[in-house]
Protein backbone atom coordinates (compact mmCIF):
# COMPACT_ATOMS: atom_id res chain seq x y z
CA UNK A 1 0.00 0.00 0.00
CA UNK A 2 1.67 3.31 -0.80
CA UNK A 3 2.14 5.74 1.72
CA UNK A 4 -0.62 9.12 1.21
CA UNK A 5 -0.53 12.17 3.04
CA UNK A 6 -3.65 10.74 4.77
CA UNK A 7 -2.22 7.30 5.50
CA UNK A 8 1.11 9.19 6.69
CA UNK A 9 -0.77 11.64 8.66
CA UNK A 10 -2.92 8.90 10.26
CA UNK A 11 -0.07 7.12 11.56
CA UNK A 12 1.67 9.86 12.93
CA UNK A 13 4.19 10.24 10.70
CA UNK A 14 5.10 14.04 9.38
CA UNK A 15 4.15 14.84 5.63
CA UNK A 16 7.25 15.35 3.51
CA UNK A 17 7.62 18.89 1.79
CA UNK A 18 9.68 20.56 -1.38
CA UNK A 19 11.76 22.09 -0.40
CA UNK A 20 12.46 25.58 -2.18
CA UNK A 21 16.06 27.30 -2.19
CA UNK A 22 17.45 30.23 -4.27
CA UNK A 23 18.53 30.51 -7.28
CA UNK A 24 22.53 30.86 -7.14
CA UNK A 25 24.88 30.00 -3.97
CA UNK A 26 23.44 31.26 -1.09
CA UNK A 27 25.33 34.35 0.25
CA UNK A 28 27.75 33.67 3.13
CA UNK A 29 28.93 36.42 5.70
CA UNK A 30 32.43 37.80 5.39
CA UNK A 31 34.87 36.04 8.02
CA UNK A 32 37.93 38.58 7.79
CA UNK A 33 38.53 40.82 10.14
CA UNK A 34 40.18 43.55 9.20
CA UNK A 35 41.04 44.95 13.06
CA UNK A 36 42.76 41.90 13.97
CA UNK A 37 45.11 41.73 11.00
CA UNK A 38 45.77 45.12 11.66
CA UNK A 39 46.56 44.73 15.23
CA UNK A 40 48.83 41.97 13.99
CA UNK A 41 50.75 43.98 11.41
CA UNK A 42 51.42 46.51 14.54
CA UNK A 43 52.39 44.24 16.58
CA UNK A 44 55.05 42.52 13.70
CA UNK A 45 56.74 45.64 13.13
CA UNK A 46 56.59 46.86 16.61
CA UNK A 47 57.79 43.54 17.81
CA UNK A 48 60.94 43.32 14.82
CA UNK A 49 61.70 46.68 15.72
CA UNK A 50 62.18 46.30 19.26
CA UNK A 51 63.97 43.35 18.67
CA UNK A 52 66.61 44.75 16.24
CA UNK A 53 67.27 47.75 18.71
CA UNK A 54 68.31 44.95 20.89
CA UNK A 55 70.41 43.55 18.48
CA UNK A 56 72.37 47.11 17.66
CA UNK A 57 72.67 47.80 21.54
CA UNK A 58 74.24 44.24 22.08
CA UNK A 59 76.38 44.55 18.88
CA UNK A 60 77.80 47.89 20.02
CA UNK A 61 78.76 46.21 22.99
CA UNK A 62 80.89 44.41 21.44
CA UNK A 63 83.25 47.25 19.83
CA UNK A 64 85.68 48.54 21.77
CA UNK A 65 88.70 50.47 19.87
CA UNK A 66 90.93 49.84 23.01
CA UNK A 67 91.11 46.14 22.87
CA UNK A 68 92.07 43.56 19.66
CA UNK A 69 89.25 41.68 20.61
CA UNK A 70 86.44 43.22 18.37
CA UNK A 71 84.71 41.31 15.74
CA UNK A 72 86.21 41.55 12.10
CA UNK A 73 83.87 43.94 10.28
CA UNK A 74 82.49 41.04 8.44
CA UNK A 75 81.36 38.61 10.90
CA UNK A 76 79.62 41.73 12.71
CA UNK A 77 77.61 42.01 9.28
CA UNK A 78 76.65 38.36 9.02
CA UNK A 79 75.51 38.26 12.89
CA UNK A 80 73.72 41.38 12.43
CA UNK A 81 71.95 39.72 9.30
CA UNK A 82 71.01 36.50 10.83
CA UNK A 83 69.89 38.54 14.16
CA UNK A 84 67.43 40.81 12.18
CA UNK A 85 66.14 37.75 10.04
CA UNK A 86 65.26 35.92 13.37
CA UNK A 87 64.04 39.19 14.65
CA UNK A 88 61.57 39.35 11.75
CA UNK A 89 60.29 36.06 11.83
CA UNK A 90 59.34 36.47 15.54
CA UNK A 91 57.35 39.67 15.00
CA UNK A 92 55.82 37.90 12.41
CA UNK A 93 54.98 34.62 13.93
CA UNK A 94 53.24 36.90 17.13
CA UNK A 95 51.87 39.40 14.74
CA UNK A 96 50.35 36.13 13.21
CA UNK A 97 49.37 34.84 16.24
CA UNK A 98 47.21 37.99 17.69
CA UNK A 99 45.36 38.34 14.30
CA UNK A 100 44.13 34.43 14.22
CA UNK A 101 43.29 35.08 18.38
CA UNK A 102 41.33 38.76 17.43
CA UNK A 103 39.69 37.44 14.55
CA UNK A 104 37.59 34.98 17.13
CA UNK A 105 37.76 32.27 14.30
CA UNK A 106 38.01 28.50 15.07
CA UNK A 107 38.83 27.63 11.58
CA UNK A 108 42.43 26.54 10.73
CA UNK A 109 41.83 27.96 7.28
CA UNK A 110 40.51 31.28 8.45
CA UNK A 111 43.38 31.95 10.81
CA UNK A 112 46.50 31.15 7.96
CA UNK A 113 44.50 33.59 6.09
CA UNK A 114 45.02 36.19 8.70
CA UNK A 115 48.23 35.23 9.04
CA UNK A 116 49.25 35.17 5.60
CA UNK A 117 47.09 38.79 5.64
CA UNK A 118 49.59 39.79 8.90
CA UNK A 119 52.45 39.12 6.45
CA UNK A 120 51.49 40.68 3.35
CA UNK A 121 50.57 43.82 5.23
CA UNK A 122 53.73 44.02 7.52
CA UNK A 123 55.84 43.67 4.53
CA UNK A 124 53.92 46.72 3.04
CA UNK A 125 54.46 48.83 6.22
CA UNK A 126 58.46 47.57 6.64
CA UNK A 127 58.54 49.01 2.30
CA UNK A 128 57.17 52.35 3.20
CA UNK A 129 59.18 52.79 6.22
CA UNK A 130 62.16 51.91 4.58
CA UNK A 131 62.02 53.99 1.56
CA UNK A 132 60.93 57.23 3.55
CA UNK A 133 64.48 56.30 5.49
CA UNK A 134 65.91 55.73 2.39
CA UNK A 135 64.80 58.95 0.66
CA UNK A 136 65.25 61.21 3.72
CA UNK A 137 68.86 59.99 3.85
CA UNK A 138 68.91 60.84 0.15
CA UNK A 139 67.29 64.56 0.52
CA UNK A 140 69.60 65.16 3.82
CA UNK A 141 72.95 63.84 1.89
CA UNK A 142 71.58 65.63 -1.51
CA UNK A 143 71.07 68.64 0.62
CA UNK A 144 74.25 68.67 2.28
CA UNK A 145 76.32 68.07 -0.48
CA UNK A 146 74.44 71.30 -2.42
CA UNK A 147 75.35 73.08 0.08
CA UNK A 148 79.10 71.98 0.25
CA UNK A 149 79.23 72.98 -3.19
CA UNK A 150 77.73 75.87 -2.75
CA UNK A 151 80.50 77.20 -0.53
CA UNK A 152 83.34 75.60 -2.46
CA UNK A 153 81.89 77.08 -5.39
CA UNK A 154 81.50 81.00 -3.78
CA UNK A 155 85.20 80.19 -2.43
CA UNK A 156 86.59 79.51 -6.27
CA UNK A 157 84.75 82.64 -7.48
CA UNK A 158 86.45 85.06 -5.04
CA UNK A 159 89.90 83.60 -6.12
CA UNK A 160 88.58 83.65 -9.74
CA UNK A 161 88.00 87.03 -9.18
CA UNK A 162 91.15 87.88 -7.22
CA UNK A 163 93.35 86.38 -9.93
CA UNK A 164 91.15 87.93 -12.54
CA UNK A 165 91.48 91.20 -10.77
CA UNK A 166 95.15 90.38 -10.83
CA UNK A 167 95.54 89.35 -14.10
CA UNK A 168 93.84 92.29 -15.65
CA UNK A 169 96.02 94.69 -13.78
CA UNK A 170 99.22 92.98 -15.63
CA UNK A 171 97.83 92.59 -18.81
CA UNK A 172 95.93 94.60 -21.63
CA UNK A 173 93.39 94.08 -23.79
CA UNK A 174 95.69 94.23 -26.66
CA UNK A 175 97.94 91.69 -25.39
CA UNK A 176 94.98 89.37 -24.54
CA UNK A 177 94.32 89.86 -28.12
CA UNK A 178 97.21 89.23 -29.39
CA UNK A 179 97.67 86.12 -27.57
CA UNK A 180 94.24 84.73 -28.43
CA UNK A 181 95.23 85.48 -32.30
CA UNK A 182 98.15 83.50 -32.64
CA UNK A 183 96.73 80.66 -30.54
CA UNK A 184 94.04 80.84 -33.68
CA UNK A 185 97.19 80.88 -36.66
CA UNK A 186 98.11 77.94 -34.66
CA UNK A 187 95.99 75.88 -35.05
CA UNK A 188 94.85 76.88 -38.51
CA UNK A 189 98.33 76.42 -39.28
CA UNK A 190 98.35 72.59 -38.31
CA UNK A 191 94.97 72.37 -40.05
CA UNK A 192 96.57 73.51 -43.16
CA UNK A 193 99.21 71.42 -43.14
CA UNK A 194 97.16 67.85 -44.17
CA UNK A 195 98.66 65.70 -46.92
CA UNK A 196 102.15 67.67 -46.93
CA UNK A 197 105.26 66.48 -46.88
CA UNK A 198 105.38 65.25 -43.23
CA UNK A 199 109.23 66.63 -43.61
CA UNK A 200 108.13 69.90 -44.91
CA UNK A 201 105.74 70.27 -42.08
CA UNK A 202 105.89 72.04 -38.56
CA UNK A 203 105.89 69.66 -35.18
CA UNK A 204 102.02 71.32 -34.88
CA UNK A 205 101.11 70.16 -38.31
CA UNK A 206 102.63 66.21 -38.03
CA UNK A 207 100.52 66.25 -34.23
CA UNK A 208 97.29 67.29 -35.63
CA UNK A 209 97.50 65.04 -38.52
CA UNK A 210 98.82 61.99 -36.49
CA UNK A 211 95.44 62.96 -34.28
CA UNK A 212 93.35 62.04 -36.90
CA UNK A 213 94.75 58.83 -38.25
CA UNK A 214 94.57 57.54 -34.88
CA UNK A 215 91.00 58.28 -34.55
CA UNK A 216 90.22 56.64 -37.53
CA UNK A 217 92.25 53.93 -36.42
CA UNK A 218 90.05 53.65 -32.70
CA UNK A 219 87.13 54.45 -34.71
CA UNK A 220 86.98 52.01 -37.68
CA UNK A 221 88.83 49.67 -36.03
CA UNK A 222 91.95 49.40 -39.15
CA UNK A 223 93.53 52.04 -40.80
CA UNK A 224 94.05 51.35 -44.84
CA UNK A 225 97.69 50.73 -45.91
CA UNK A 226 97.71 53.98 -47.51
CA UNK A 227 96.99 55.73 -44.26
CA UNK A 228 99.46 53.44 -42.30
CA UNK A 229 102.02 54.51 -44.80
CA UNK A 230 101.39 58.36 -43.87
CA UNK A 231 101.29 57.48 -40.25
CA UNK A 232 104.45 55.73 -40.55
CA UNK A 233 105.80 58.92 -42.33
CA UNK A 234 104.66 61.23 -39.99
CA UNK A 235 106.08 59.61 -36.83
CA UNK A 236 109.06 59.12 -38.57
CA UNK A 237 109.74 63.09 -39.34
CA UNK A 238 108.47 63.69 -35.87
CA UNK A 239 110.64 61.57 -33.84
CA UNK A 240 113.46 61.90 -36.35
CA UNK A 241 113.33 57.61 -37.23
CA UNK A 242 113.97 55.35 -40.15
CA UNK A 243 111.15 54.55 -41.42
CA UNK A 244 111.73 50.82 -39.94
CA UNK A 245 111.39 52.52 -36.49
CA UNK A 246 108.74 54.38 -37.37
CA UNK A 247 106.71 51.42 -38.48
CA UNK A 248 108.02 49.59 -35.12
CA UNK A 249 106.71 52.18 -32.96
CA UNK A 250 103.63 52.66 -34.60
CA UNK A 251 102.76 48.60 -34.24
CA UNK A 252 103.90 48.76 -30.52
CA UNK A 253 101.70 51.70 -30.07
CA UNK A 254 98.68 49.79 -31.92
CA UNK A 255 99.35 46.73 -29.81
CA UNK A 256 99.25 48.63 -26.48
CA UNK A 257 96.06 50.33 -27.50
CA UNK A 258 94.43 46.94 -28.86
CA UNK A 259 95.65 45.45 -25.22
CA UNK A 260 93.71 48.59 -23.43
CA UNK A 261 90.80 47.87 -25.44
CA UNK A 262 90.73 44.02 -24.79
CA UNK A 263 91.46 44.64 -21.03
CA UNK A 264 88.72 47.38 -20.78
CA UNK A 265 85.76 45.30 -22.36
CA UNK A 266 86.84 42.46 -19.91
CA UNK A 267 86.47 44.36 -16.95
CA UNK A 268 83.51 45.87 -18.00
CA UNK A 269 81.91 42.02 -18.86
CA UNK A 270 83.51 41.19 -15.48
CA UNK A 271 81.89 44.00 -13.83
CA UNK A 272 78.36 42.96 -15.78
CA UNK A 273 78.76 39.72 -14.22
CA UNK A 274 79.24 40.82 -11.35
CA UNK A 275 76.22 42.82 -10.81
CA UNK A 276 73.83 40.25 -12.44
CA UNK A 277 75.36 37.66 -9.70
CA UNK A 278 74.36 40.48 -6.92
CA UNK A 279 70.99 41.17 -8.43
CA UNK A 280 70.39 37.25 -8.40
CA UNK A 281 71.50 36.72 -5.23
CA UNK A 282 69.52 39.62 -4.09
CA UNK A 283 66.53 38.43 -5.32
CA UNK A 284 66.99 34.95 -4.77
CA UNK A 285 67.96 36.34 -0.73
CA UNK A 286 64.63 38.49 -0.34
CA UNK A 287 62.38 35.57 -1.92
CA UNK A 288 63.88 33.38 0.96
CA UNK A 289 63.19 35.68 3.70
CA UNK A 290 59.74 37.04 2.64
CA UNK A 291 58.95 32.92 2.15
CA UNK A 292 60.05 32.19 5.67
CA UNK A 293 58.31 35.04 7.08
CA UNK A 294 54.94 33.48 5.31
CA UNK A 295 55.82 30.56 7.08
CA UNK A 296 56.61 32.40 10.73
CA UNK A 297 52.82 33.96 10.39
CA UNK A 298 51.26 31.16 9.20
CA UNK A 299 52.78 28.98 11.92
CA UNK A 300 51.98 32.11 14.55
CA UNK A 301 48.08 32.20 13.31
CA UNK A 302 47.74 28.18 13.44
CA UNK A 303 49.53 28.51 17.08
CA UNK A 304 46.67 31.61 17.82
CA UNK A 305 43.64 29.90 16.09
CA UNK A 306 40.84 29.05 18.86
CA UNK A 307 39.55 25.32 19.35
CA UNK A 308 36.54 24.29 18.97
CA UNK A 309 35.64 22.17 22.38
CA UNK A 310 33.15 19.46 21.40
CA UNK A 311 30.58 18.71 24.42
CA UNK A 312 28.57 15.64 25.17
CA UNK A 313 25.59 15.94 26.72
CA UNK A 314 24.16 12.93 28.50
CA UNK A 315 21.47 11.01 27.73
CA UNK A 316 19.34 9.59 30.40
CA UNK A 317 17.74 6.08 29.62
Amino acid sequence: MANTPSSMSRHGASPVGTAVLPEGAPSLRSRISWGAIIAGAVVAVTTGLMLNALGAGIGATTIDTAARETPAASSFGIGAAVWMLISNLIGLALGGYVAARLSGTADNTDGTLHGLAVWGTTFLISAVLLGNLVAGMTSFAVSGASSLIGGVAQGAGSAVSAVGEQAANRTDTGTLQSAAQGLINRVQGALEGTGRDPAAMNSDQRHAEMTSLVTRRVTDGQLSQQDRERLNRLVAAEYDLNAQEAQQRVQQAEQQATEAARQAEETARNAADAAATGAATAGFAVFGIMLLGAIAAILGARRGTRHVLAVQAARGL
